[in-house]
């Protein structure tokens, strides 16, 4: 029996220590064994890389990411100087822009350093949710893939230069400016207007949801005077020699966003006055040009990421259950905690596995996604004569990718609301664990690189468009190849009933019904996919 105390010894320091001394990588034995299935010959260099870099993101990093999460630490605007200047410089704390240079300073885009390098440090980064950090690194990632394919002017090979290999040791930050108020995701609707004058392209006009302001460089959306077709630019934020003088390149910063996730982020609106920018590939191009390449290598990221924090949940949750007593019972005694730790290790093990096996089919795609689908399913990069089999491979990717990010990113949430419950009313206090922030960051990145109903839409575009050439049945059986037949066959049917629905854009209630099995058919499929790739590394032994 027990009695009050008024001197109660009770300390969580034994959990903590434990914690203080996780190694990511080193405590992480089965994503050590999907580099060792999936990475090919580069697996022990990769391997070598992973676990160097974990010992900076385990604890340095760590650290300095809990110190920026506070509230006293959040980024604000000061829009002038003493002396009235207009300078709008985005205020952000000290400890951010020390990790920030030693985290770009791993040369993610440089042609030395390898594609599953690049894959596990953004999955062992994103355990610290530091979305303050991560956000711009998956930015610059996309920047860097658009400027690979079409920087053809000395700017613009400048700014590739800058990201890729670093100049003076500098390694450049990316940014992505798209959505407008009147459009959102309706990136045709963009009104910002780009002005050839003199010679040079300027940018007037607004955008409204600017993240990772503080960027070096951004890729922006706008229509070039007297077009409707989007183009797309990447602008530099200050122009030589101004950075210092804090003089911006031809815009201001409104004001930053108060946002309910990805606080350490600046987000910002930002009113484009004349603002240098650089085309970047054709003129005519610039959605399927942001969406195949700039929002597609976000979408992965967001995904990697989103299995990396998971990863760290699932095992501080289940280090707490055996820590953490109630009545006398370790909570992992409990069966329903048990049933709930089972739960989440079953969701965080298929992710994971499913990311492998899309990343890995993304990086050995030939010449890269389709930027875009016609009536033939052709790239706007392919030869007329492509072979069907790389056609239908090339779609069977594009739609990964899409199904990954909406089902990943909801599981990833769920995920964090069941580890909240696993700590009971510790869970919702933000500096007892990561699980509030991640959770937060999470209703974020739901949204961020196209909610889910307007990817779920694509989705469905896409596999309309794609009929005449590839039937539903055989994409369900190519990308579930090997699970179960009745399975497949099930997923199959399911998919040409679905599609017999030419658009999903009446209003009456069968198209009603139509959009809410798609939506859970596109979940469950996607699931599948994942459950598969797990049996796939379980079967390697």
């Amino acid at each position: 029996m027990s009695y009050p105390d008024r001197n109660n010894p009770y300390t969580f320091n034994p959990y903590l220590e434990w914690r203080k001394k996780v190694d990511y990588y080193q405590a992480d034995p089965f994503v050590q064994k999907m580099i060792r299935v999936f990475a090919g010959d580069e697996a022990e260099k990769v391997d070598a890389e992973a676990a160097a870099f974990s010992k900076k993101v385990s604890f340095r990093w760590r650290d300095l990411a809990e110190r920026i999460a506070t509230p006293d630490n959040r980024p604000y605007m000061m829009h002038y100087d003493g002396h009235k200047n207009r300078i709008d410089r985005i205020v952000r704390p000290y400890e951010i822009e020390v990790m920030e240079k030693e985290v770009f300073a791993e040369a993610w885009f440089s042609p030395k350093t390898s594609l599953w390098t690049r894959f596990i440090k953004l999955y062992l980064l994103s355990q610290n949710s530091e979305a303050g950090l991560v956000c711009p690194l998956i930015c610059t990632w996309g920047m860097a893939d658009l400027l690979e394919k079409y920087a053809d002017t000395p700017e613009t090979r400048h700014i590739l230069e800058h990201t890729r290999d670093g100049i003076n040791g500098e390694f450049a930050i990316g940014a992505q400016f798209v959505s407008e108020i009147q459009g959102g995701s309706d990136v045709p609707a963009n009104l910002l207007e780009a002005v050839e004058e003199d010679g040079r392209w300027r940018l007037y006009g607004t955008k409204f949801f600017c993240s990772a302001a503080h960027a070096d460089y951004s890729v922006v959306t706008a229509k070039p005077k007297g077009s409707e077709e989007v183009a797309l630019f990447v602008i530099p934020m200050w122009l030589d020699g101004n950075r210092e003088k804090e003089i911006r390149n031809g815009f201001t910063i409104d004001r930053l966003k108060w946002k309910m996730g990805t606080v350490e982020l600046p987000t910002a609106e930002i009113t484009f006055n004349g603002a240098a920018a650089y085309p970047v590939g054709p003129l005519n191009r610039g959605v399927a040009n942001v969406v195949g390449i700039v929002l597609t290598c976000s979408r992965l990221a967001l995904s990697i990421g989103s299995a990396g924090g998971m990863a760290r949940g699932l095992r501080e949750v289940e280090k707490y259950g055996e820590f953490r007593t109630a009545f006398g019972i370790a909570l992992k005694d409990f069966p329903m905690m048990a049933a709930q730790y089972l739960t989440n290790a079953g969701c965080v093990r298929r992710t994971i596995a499913g990311n492998f096996k899309v990343y890995k089919a993304f990086i050995e795609l030939p010449g890269g996604l389709s930027v875009g689908l016609d009536g033939g399913g052709l790239s706007v990069s392919s030869k007329a004569d492509e072979p069907p089999e790389l056609r239908k491979h090339r779609f069977d990717v594009r739609q990964l990718i899409l199904l990954q990010k909406i089902t990943v990113a909801r599981d990833a949430i769920d995920l964090s609301r069941l580890g909240i419950s696993a700590f009971g009313g510790h869970g919702v206090m933000e500096d007892f664990s990561s699980f509030p922030r991640m959770f937060r960051d999470g209703m974020v990145n739901e949204l961020w690189e196209g909610p889910r109903n307007v990817l779920l839409t694509q989705l469905f575009m896409d596999f309309q468009k794609v009929r005449n050439w590839y039937p539903p049945n055989e994409f369900a059986g190519r990308i579930l190849q090997g699970a179960d037949e009745t399975l497949v066959r099930g997923f199959a049917k399911e998919l040409e009933e679905i599609l017999e629905t030419p658009h999903l854009f009446d209003m009456d209630e069968k198209t009603i019904a139509v959009c809410g099995q798609w939506d859970d058919f596109c979940e469950r499929f996607f699931h599948a996919y994942q459950d598969l790739a797990l049996a796939e590394v379980e079967a390697a032994g």
